[in-house]
Parts: C-alpha cells; structure tokens; sequence
C-alpha cells in the first residue's frame, strides 16, 4: 500500500528549532518523529512512501535516503528550484498542492492511500480506519479528535452528520466562532479521484481549500473519530508537552533510550558523572558523551542531550538541552528549551543568548568555555536564582 508524508512546511510555529531542523526531523529524545511514522506505516503494510519536501529538504533526505534500513521505500518531491546563484530554494505549494504535484509527474497514488503530517506521534489502527473509509465510498476521509476548547484556533474544526459525513469544516477559527471542539488531526485517508478536486502548478492546502471545497460540492467526504494516542508537535509548547509524556511513559510505544542506572534516570554511553556528588532527581535523560559537574543538580522531567557539559552547581529543572550545549555554572535553567544559541520558554518565547550577551549563560560545548564573567553578569544570575560568585571556576 501507499501513503504520504507532509514535510515541506518551515514549522514557523516552531522556531527557533526549525530554523536549522525541519519539523519531520525534530527528535523526541533523539529519535526524529517522521522515524516513528515509518514505524507505524510498515507495521500496516504501506511499503511505498512519497515525501514532500522544501524546508531543508537535505536533512531529511540524507537521514532516511531511500528507506531501505527502515523497511519501506522513499521518494522525494521537492518543491522549489535552484536559483542563478546556485542557492536550493524551497517554495512550498501547499499540502493538496504537493500531492497534486507528484500525481502530475506519473500517477503513483492508484488506489486507497494515507497521508500523515510529519509533526505528530501516533498509535493509530491504520487498517481499520482504511476499512471503514471504504466501507463508506468516501473519497476522503479525516481522522478526528475532540481537544479543549482554548486549544481550538490551532486546528481545524470538524462538524459531521450522525453518520459521519462531514457537513461543516472551519480552518482554525476563533473560539467564540468553532461549532465544535472535534478536530483535524493530520491524518487523511484518499482515494485517487481526489485529484480531480486539486488544481496543478499552484498552492493548494488540504484543510484551507480542498476540504472546504468538498463541502461546497457536496462530496462523498467523511470524519471518523477514533481511541488513539496523537502527540501534537506543531508549536514549541507542544514539543515541550512531547519531550515530557515520553520521560513519564506517557506515549504507547515510545521508550526511553540508553541504560537505567537509577530509578527514573537513564543515561547513554560514555557518561562522565559522580552519581555522589549531585542531585538527580527522575524522569531523566541524559544524552551520550555528556558531563555533569559535581554539585549539579537535575530535576525532572528533564532531557539533556548528548556531549553537552551541566556546570558546578548549576540546576535545571524540567527543561530540555539539546546537544553540544554548555550550562555555566551556578546557573538555574527552569522550565526552559535549549537549542542552540536559544533559550526558549514553556510558551515559546524566545532569547537569543549571543545576542543578548548572555552566552556566559549558556554556549555551545565546543567553544571554550568563559574565563571571566563581568560583575553585572553576576549580578544577573543571582536574580535568576544562581550563585553569581560560582559563573568561571577557580
């Protein structure tokens, strides 16, 4: 069987991580979240995937090349061109857009196909939602989930008859105007007669433009809502909510990499840490090639990815370091995502620490680290919660 994965969107809802990964590629404790929908496609016999891509499409086809090492076969539709200059530049054309253009190059999709964004894990029964869209000789088919109503203008809104047709679908409207709480997930099942619904050589999005139109024309399309787990990443704090059910087992089928050396507290190889000399408290997860300096201190759920170094007496308290990050010491990193030159809030607020003149806070652990720390900088720390007397060692 065939299906599809959507990758060619920038994810600027997730910025600053997808300024250099693209969102397919974002890992959740080291493993990119398009790897686990492979995963879920080949353990419901679709072998053949195509994927859109545009958005540093390089990441992503030079991470699973043809698919032969995840048990499925890849394709690769770019969206853009290579201007004068020689420069790759991407130019999106939309989700409906994208797999029109792959149809128009030959026919690849010729029976019942699936199409997954790549932002999201999920658990779901893809036989059996295949079984009853055709059951149902929809031509397309959503499937829906009920969320809070403040998570609403994130979505798209889904009304359906008793028999699951869909009679009214709303592209992320306000909460005073959504006539549901049932929503898009991300998930679409088609037949190939869908095309004839997409224009060619122009943007076309599935949930702004192709499904509303089905509704103006009265086509055979569907909603089913299903039980099944779906672990949004569409924003920085959904990530963050991401990262967290996994630390606590919250996500079927997505285990904890590397070894439990303690109670909720997992490390990978080549770990440089005196277990007595610092206070880790679980769920933890502490990358490969990583140090952890005495009188650290490390509170869950807290991910710390590989070859990073966490600095004397610093603390960090459910938060995310991705790799090659150096923690100062004495500094306390609470509820925050680190990435890069970035520190990120729960919310999504952003700090560019170089920019800032922060990097004695926070640098990348290839650089070497800061000898002295201006008395103002210490001054900051300290009102941060740190010990602005321990930033640079003796």
């Amino acid at each position: 069987m065939k299906a599809m994965i959507l990758a060619a969107g920038k994810g600027t809802r997730v910025r600053p991580i997808t300024q250099t990964i693209p969102k397919p590629m974002i890992p959740i404790l080291q493993k990119p979240v398009m790897e686990f929908l492979l995963e879920l496609l080949r353990q419901h016999s679709f072998t053949q995937v195509m994927v859109n891509v545009s958005h540093l499409a390089h990441e992503i086809e030079n991470y699973f090349r043809d698919g032969q090492r995840f048990g499925v076969e890849i394709g690769y539709s770019f969206e853009g061109k290579i201007t004068a200059e020689g420069e790759l530049q991407g130019q999106a054309l939309g989700s409906a857009g994208g797999m029109k253009r792959i149809q128009d190059f030959k026919p690849f999709f010729d029976d019942t196909f699936v199409v997954l964004c790549g932002d999201a894990l999920i658990d779901l029964d893809l036989t059996e939602a295949v079984r009853w869209h055709k059951e149902k000789g929809s031509i397309a088919t959503i499937i829906m989930k009920t969320v809070p109503i403040e998570e609403v203008p994130s979505y798209g809104v889904v009304v359906t008859e008793d028999d699951g047709r869909i009679k009214t679908f709303q592209e992320k409207p306000a909460i005073d105007q959504a006539l549901s709480t049932t929503i898009n997930t991300g998930i679409y099942i088609f037949e190939p007669e869908i095309f004839d619904y997409i224009p060619s050589g122009q943007e076309f999005d599935i949930g702004s433009d192709l499904f509303p139109k089905l509704v103006e024309m009265d086509a055979p399309f569907y909603g089913l809502a299903m039980d099944f787990q779906w672990v949004d990443i569409g924003r920085v704090p959904d990530y963050w909510r991401a990262v967290r059910s996994v630390l606590r087992g919250d996500v079927k089928n997505v285990s904890i990499p590397g070894k439990e050396v303690a109670p909720g507290i997992y490390t990978g190889i080549n770990v440089d840490v005196n277990w007595d000399k610092v206070d880790i408290t679980g769920p933890v997860y502490i990358g490969a090639m990583t140090r952890i300096e005495d009188g650290a201190k490390i509170i869950g759920p807290s991910m710390i990815g590989p070859n990073c170094c966490i600095c004397g007496n610093s603390t960090v308290d459910n938060s995310v370091i991705f790799e090659y990050s150096r923690l100062g010491r004495g500094v306390r990193l609470v509820d925050k995502l680190v990435f890069g030159r970035y520190c990120v809030d729960s919310k999504g607020n952003a700090i560019d620490v170089q920019a800032a003149a922060l990097d004695w806070l926070i640098t990348d652990a290839r650089q070497d680290p800061p000898t002295r720390v201006p008395a103002e900088h210490q001054a900051i720390a300290e009102l941060l919660g740190g010990d602005g007397n321990s930033l640079v060692g003796d």
